[in-house]
């Protein structure tokens, strides 16, 4: 019984780091590509590393400070934030899939990246517009990531766990873009954010409802009954809107 609960909870930790940090680098990664083949590689490099470092410090330094921390305080906040995230990605994921709110492109992104870049001058030397785009754009992705880690990994005592997660994802996303960079629309990005949102209300639900000292029948394990309510609730606001916006389309005609 103890395994199949711990089980529970660690597919659940996997499966959100994983997806979370494989959306967030598939966005930055199409900031860097924008940069390198705009304005050359060796500053958008420097600029990427010197993000990929701040990141590494940041889980570094805050990671090890909540484990600290009292662990009925820890689950609610760390609750509430993982409410927070997963509640905004949810709702962008919604209305998208209802068609009230454009998808995400990444290679209208990467266009508009371009396009912004060839506007701007190029120095003989090293590139800071390279460097600080590029650093801006794998910091800040990067950053959601970081605050997925810490906050799943410490709630679960498992960062080290979850932190082998996230750059696991990255290593594939790095690898995957390298090889097929002209295809990252084929990436189900709106698909992986709409998942990532269910596993992080769910989590958020559950590590809310232990720091307010609830109850959990079956400990652990409802984690998975949790995911399925979010995902059941989801479908059900989908449709409800695809509806609704194809009544107001036959009215408005």
């Amino acid at each position: 019984m103890f395994a199949a609960m711990v089980s529970s909870s660690v597919v659940v930790l996997v499966v959100a780091v994983f997806l979370a940090s494989t959306v967030e680098m598939v966005e930055a990664l199409t900031i860097v590509l924008a940069v390198g083949n705009t304005r050359g590689w060796r500053s958008c490099v420097e600029g990427t590393a010197a993000a990929f470092a701040c990141l590494v410090f940041l889980v570094a330094a805050f990671g090890p400070a909540l484990v600290r921390v009292p662990l009925v305080t820890l689950h609610l906040v760390v609750g509430v934030i993982l409410l927070i995230f997963g509640m905004q990605w949810l709702r962008k994921s919604i209305l998208r899939a209802s068609g009230l709110k454009e998808k995400s492109d990444e290679d209208k992104r990467y266009r508009s990246t371009v396009e912004r870049l060839e506007t701007l001058g190029r120095p003989d030397g090293r590139d800071g517009v390279a460097f600080a785009v590029a650093f801006k754009g794998v910091f800040l992705e990067g950053l959601e990531v970081v605050i997925t880690v810490i906050t799943l990994g410490t709630s679960a005592h498992r960062l080290a766990l979850a932190a082998e997660v996230s750059v696991v994802a990255v290593v594939l996303v790095g690898v995957t873009g390298a090889a097929v960079a002209k295809q990252l629309t084929k990436v189900p990005e709106n698909a992986m954010k709409m998942s990532v949102g269910i596993l992080l209300t769910s989590y958020g639900t559950f590590w809310t409802g232990e720091g307010l000292r609830v109850h959990w029948p079956g400990g652990d394990t409802w984690l998975a009954l949790l995911v399925g309510i979010y995902f059941l609730v989801t479908w059900l606001l989908v449709q409800h809107l695809r509806r609704s916006d194809l009544a107001l389309n036959e009215v408005s005609r």
